[in-house]
């Protein structure tokens, strides 16, 4: 309501609290509201309140619940401190946290792969810590403040700022070349995932680069641009080969991030925050829907060992085929409002045949992996697991979530569409580039089909190294851990053999402080009231005055 408030009057509250005075300027802290602000809290809030009663049933058993509660409580707090920042190290609070609780919630189940996977997921984000504190560094030199709101200048502290916001952005929203956390992320808990996924960590990214888009010149837009583009066409191709049902939907997510950071850099940001929420809205059901089918199958998540649950589970699946056609951009669904304006936005914009093709490339294949999963779990072989109590009655919390969304998946894009964008997109396209969604949603559909009656081909040997080229995001895991933390790890071990534990250590710190304890020893001995050397100082004493007067 007071986004709607705010929207209508065009009206912002703006708040600064200043903390320290200096002599070359004051730094505070800044929270800033308007109706992107209030609407961007509200889905979160909305969303993570749904995601807490679905916690209740899906953790249910669990020892260390309300731990894991205070957690994720928290992960929402961060959230809304990032959102209401329009400073930098306000900013930085909620970002850190985000960072810090992420990492607490993926190694939640205690065991290597999430350890692993929590490894991944904080180092990659503190790259992104790293620069945003880089960023302050530079506004506290040369500018003397740590607000940025104000500073849209061709200042060249500014343009340093705004590359490395960029950069912290693109390590949060998982773009190329940060992109193997975010799958691996995926050992969290579903409800972690449902919330981390649709309104918070990953979306953390996209909404500072909406926040501060004034401050990127077009050298910086059009780097993120080709980035953005290869991330959305890399994730598409990969979800067509994975097996892992939160994968799939994890490398989905970076697909449709790749969508908005795609449309921002092309001077849409109103349209990437419009995708932002309505992603938002049909990605936490999506998740919802996939975590019920994981809790009825026994803790299962190979998409070969489920199929036929559309007889077990109904409203499950209607549900996660609602949010798969929103995900896909079904007419008058959420996802259609906004994905479809962007698709034909891009095509107005004058950006190359090669942006064009990739873009309309991608939106295929998210509808291949759509059509593919679908088939897998709907109307597959009934490929499940002896002794699997499927049954939907005993998820009564877990419905009432699930349903509590379907609502908003259904018409939030068609009222966010007439409300919120005030000023209609005059959009003037021939009839065959207006067709292009169409046929590329048609030719995703009998990709989709194809793929899964080939589902034997792909096991073949021959093909193996190459599926598993594409599955695994173009081998990006291994290059950003092995390559980068070997070199460190071997010089790591030679720095400990030659210097901590060789002639560095024996002649430097460790030589050192032996002679220093062996002198401070026995200089402590002349403070000492003792005979013998009372009559040796005597006789040293006595020594030098002979010397002086013979």
């Amino acid at each position: 309501m007071f986004s709607l408030l705010f929207s209508f009057l065009n009206y912002t509250i703006f708040f600064e609290f200043n903390l320290v005075f200096l002599v070359h300027g004051e730094f505070g802290a800044v929270f800033y509201f308007d109706w992107m602000t209030f609407l961007f809290m509200s889905f979160v809030l909305y969303i993570s309140s749904l995601i807490f009663s679905y916690s209740k049933e899906y953790m249910l058993g669990d020892i260390f619940l309300k731990r894991f509660i205070f957690l994720m409580i928290m992960f929402v707090f961060s959230m809304m401190m990032l959102i209401m920042s329009m400073n930098l190290v306000s900013i930085l609070v909620g970002w850190d946290g985000l960072g810090l609780v992420s990492y607490a919630l993926v190694i939640y189940y205690q065991n290597v792969k999430s350890f692993n996977a929590g490894m991944l997921t904080a180092l990659s984000n503190r790259v992104g810590d790293a620069a945003i504190l880089v960023g302050i560094s530079f506004m506290s030199g040369g500018i003397g403040s740590w607000n940025y709101l104000f500073y849209y200048t061709n200042n060249m502290n500014m343009n340093l700022v705004a590359l490395f916001l960029v950069l912290a952005s693109i390590t949060k929203s998982a773009q190329i070349p940060f992109s193997s956390w975010l799958p691996a992320a995926m050992a969290a808990p579903t409800p972690v995932s449902s919330l981390v996924h649709s309104s918070t960590l990953v979306t953390a990214g996209v909404y500072l680069l909406i926040r501060s888009s004034e401050l990127f010149n077009f050298y910086m837009l059009n780097i993120l641009l080709y980035l953005s583009l290869f991330t959305m066409f890399m994730a598409g191709l990969a979800a067509n080969f994975e097996w892992d049902l939160k994968k799939i939907i994890a490398l989905s997510t970076l697909s449709q991030l790749g969508l908005m950071v795609t449309i921002l850099c092309l001077g849409g940001p109103d349209l990437a925050f419009f995708h932002l929420l309505t992603h938002a809205l049909f990605k936490a059901l999506l998740f919802m829907c996939a975590g019920a089918i994981i809790h009825n199958l026994g803790d299962v998540q190979d998409i070969r060992m489920m199929g036929g649950q559309i007889m077990y589970l109904p409203l499950t699946c209607t549900c996660m085929s609602v949010s798969n056609l929103a995900l896909c951009g079904m007419p008058f669904l959420a996802g259609f409002y906004s994905k479809d304006l962007v698709a034909e936005i891009l095509s107005m914009s004058v950006s190359g045949w090669m942006v064009y093709m990739i873009f309309y490339f991608s939106i295929g294949l998210t509808v291949s992996y759509s059509i593919r999963l679908s088939y897998f779990i709907f109307f597959g072989d009934y490929n499940v697991l002896p002794l699997s109590s499927m049954s939907e009655y005993n998820n009564k919390i877990m419905n009432k979530s699930m349903l509590s969304l379907i609502f908003f998946v259904v018409f939030m894009g068609a009222v966010f569409s007439w409300v919120f964008i005030k000023t209609p997109y005059f959009i003037f396209l021939p009839f065959m580039m207006k067709l292009m969604t169409f046929f590329m949603i048609i030719l995703g559909v009998v990709s989709g089909v194809e793929t899964f009656q080939m589902k034997y081909f792909y096991n073949s040997f021959k093909k193996y190294s190459f599926l598993m080229f594409i599955s695994g995001m173009w081998n990006m895991p291994i290059l950003s851990t092995i390559s980068v933390i070997k070199p460190f790890m071997f010089m790591g071990k030679e720095f400990f053999k030659n210097f901590d534990c060789g002639w560095l250590e024996y002649y430097g710190k460790g030589g050192l402080t032996q002679e220093l304890v062996w002198f401070s020893k026995n200089i402590q001995i002349f403070s000492m009231n003792h005979m013998k050397i009372y009559f040796l100082i005597f006789l040293l004493y006595s020594g030098c005055i002979l010397l002086i007067f013979i």
